[in-house]
């Protein structure tokens, strides 16, 4: 078997958003989401200063591909679903180590 770990971005934008602390509302609500749901670790990688786009940067570790692939999906779709901003990008990597 092996280490395998998942990588990955994901690009949102905030149409509605006018200010940063609303967006540091919104993004520190979806980073707590994938942190307590998928135990990944998460963070604002990119736009820091633009209030209406952020790029979260994510991994995950385990053991099996095709767990952390599905895993990865799984992550990408919920912070879709939660409706509070809209994905305009995602890319993922599976490393095996």
């Amino acid at each position: 078997m092996g280490m395998v770990i998942g990588i990955g971005t994901i690009s949102l934008r905030l149409p509605e958003n006018n200010t940063l602390k609303g967006k540091r509302k919104i993004i520190k609500s979806i980073l707590g989401k994938m942190k307590n749901t998928f135990n990944v670790s998460a963070a604002e990688v990119g736009e820091n200063d633009v209030h209406r786009r952020s790029e979260i940067g994510f991994s995950m570790v385990g053991n099996e591909t095709g767990h952390i692939n599905s895993k990865l999906d799984k992550l990408i779709n919920m912070v879709d679903d939660t409706g509070l901003a809209e994905l305009v990008d995602t890319q993922i990597e599976i490393i095996h180590f």
